[in-house]
C-alpha cells in the first residue's frame, strides 16, 4: 500500500495564511490503516490496569503521609514530589475509565473512585459523559466542545491565565463538594448551578452540563457525589483537630498535580481550530503525539500519544505505543500520520505562544 502525501496545514508562500483545520479532508488510508493494524491489541488488560493504578495510588498516599509527618524539610519536599508524581499518574486513569467499555474491567471504575477519585475530590462523574463530547466529530473544536478553547488564536495573556487558574482547582473542589453540595440539597438553584458549571473537568467556560440521561446514570453519579461531599466536609474539619499542616500539604500536592495536568492539557492539542466542524484527520492533526521517553513522565497513561488516541479512542493506553509504531512503519515518513508528531513540551508551548503573539492584547 502506497502512503499518501502528508496533509498538513502549511502556507503555500511565506505570506500566506495556513489552511484552516476545518478545511482539511479525511485521509481515508490513514484511518483505515489505524483501524486494521490495531485490532489485535484493542483489549484492555487487567494485569496491566490493576497493578499500575493500585501501585500508583499506594506510592502516592504513602509519600503524602511522609510529606506531612517528616520533620526534615528536604526529605519532606522529596516525599511531596514523589507523592505528586504517583498521584498524578493514578488520577489520569480517569481518562481511561471514560473510554473503557462498561464490561471491560469489572470493578475497576468503582475501585478507582474509592481509592483515587473521591479522595482527590475528582470522581469519574466529572469526566464521564463529558469527555466523550470532545471526541465527537460534530463537536470537537466547536463551541459545543467542553474541552476545547482556540488558545492559539487567543490573546497572549490567555496562556498564563489558562495555567494559573489550575492552582485554584483544589480549593475550588473543596468548596464544590464540601460546601455547595450540602447547600444544594436544600437549594435547587445551587444544585443546578453546581451540576451545570462545576461538575465537569472542562475548560470551555460556556459549557453547561446536562442532567444524567438514565436512572442508572443518576444512581452511579449519586453515590460518587455523596462520597466526595462527605470526604470534602471531613477534610474541612481537619484543621480543628489536626492543625493546618496536613490539609495545606495535601492542597500543595494537589495543586502541583492540577497545574501539571493543565500544562499537559495545554500541549495535548495545537488549539488552532476556528470553531467550525472538523474531519477526523483534522482532529488528528490538531492533536499531538510526543513519542519521546521523557514525555512518558509528563504525559503518562498513554497520553503522550494523544493524537493517536483521537484516531482510536477506545484503544487501551498500554497499546498506544505499539499502535503508533505500527501505523508509522506502515504509512511511512511522508504520510499524514507524521503531521501530528512533535518534539516535546517546550517546543509545543513556544509554538502556541508565538501564535498568540500575533494577536493584539
Amino acid at each position: 500500500m502506497t502512503a499518501q502525501p502528508a496533509i498538513q496545514p502549511a502556507p503555500a508562500n511565506a505570506g500566506d495564511a495556513p489552511t484552516p483545520k476545518s478545511q482539511i479532508p479525511d485521509d481515508k488510508e490513514m484511518l483505515r490503516a489505524a483501524a486494521e493494524l490495531t485490532r489485535d491489541i484493542s483489549e484492555a488488560r487487567p494485569d496491566i490496569y490493576w497493578p499500575d493504578m493500585l501501585v500508583s495510588a499506594a506510592v502516592g498516599y504513602s509519600a503524602l503521609a511522609g510529606a506531612i509527618l517528616i520533620d526534615d524539610v528536604m526529605l519532606a519536599v522529596l516525599s511531596g514530589v514523589i507523592s505528586f508524581v504517583a498521584l498524578y499518574r493514578a488520577l489520569l486513569f480517569i481518562h481511561e475509565i471514560t473510554h473503557l467499555h462498561r464490561n471491560a474491567l469489572p470493578g475497576f471504575r468503582t475501585a478507582w473512585n474509592l481509592l483515587v477519585g473521591i479522595p482527590l475530590l475528582t470522581p469519574s462523574l466529572m469526566y464521564e459523559q463529558v469527555h466523550t463530547l470532545h471526541h465527537s466529530r460534530m463537536r470537537y473544536g466547536t463551541p459545543e466542545d467542553p474541552e476545547y478553547l482556540p488558545l492559539a488564536l487567543m490573546k497572549p495573556w490567555s496562556l498564563p491565565a489558562f495555567l494559573l487558574v489550575a492552582l485554584l482547582a483544589p480549593v475550588a473542589l473543596l468548596i464544590r463538594w464540601g460546601i455547595l453540595a450540602p447547600i444544594g440539597l436544600l437549594v435547587p438553584g445551587v444544585r443546578k448551578f453546581a451540576w451545570e458549571r462545576i461538575s465537569s473537568l472542562s475548560i470551555n467556560p460556556d459549557f453547561r452540563r446536562r442532567p444524567p440521561e438514565t436512572e442508572e446514570q443518576r444512581r452511579w453519579f449519586a453515590w460518587q457525589q455523596v462520597g466526595a461531599s462527605i470526604w470534602a466536609m471531613f477534610l474541612l474539619t481537619t484543621p480543628f483537630w489536626l492543625g493546618w499542616k496536613p490539609l495545606l500539604v495535601a492542597l500543595a500536592v494537589a495543586s502541583a498535580v492540577a497545574i501539571f495536568n493543565q500544562l499537559r492539557t495545554l500541549v495535548a492539542h495545537l488549539w488552532e481550530n476556528d470553531g467550525e466542524r472538523m474531519t477526523v484527520t483534522a482532529q488528528y492533526l490538531d492533536s499531538v503525539n510526543v513519542p519521546s521517553a521523557v514525555a512518558a513522565f509528563w504525559a503518562p497513561v498513554g497520553l503522550r500519544y494523544h493524537a493517536t488516541h483521537h484516531l482510536l479512542p477506545s484503544l487501551p493506553y498500554h497499546s498506544l505505543h505499539e499502535a503508533h509504531c505500527r501505523i508509522s512503519a506502515h504509512l511511512g515518513k511522508q504520510s499524514t500520520y507524521q503531521g501530528a508528531i512533535h518534539d516535546g513540551m517546550i517546543p509545543l508551548v513556544m509554538k502556541i505562544a508565538r501564535s498568540t503573539m500575533g494577536k493584539r492584547s
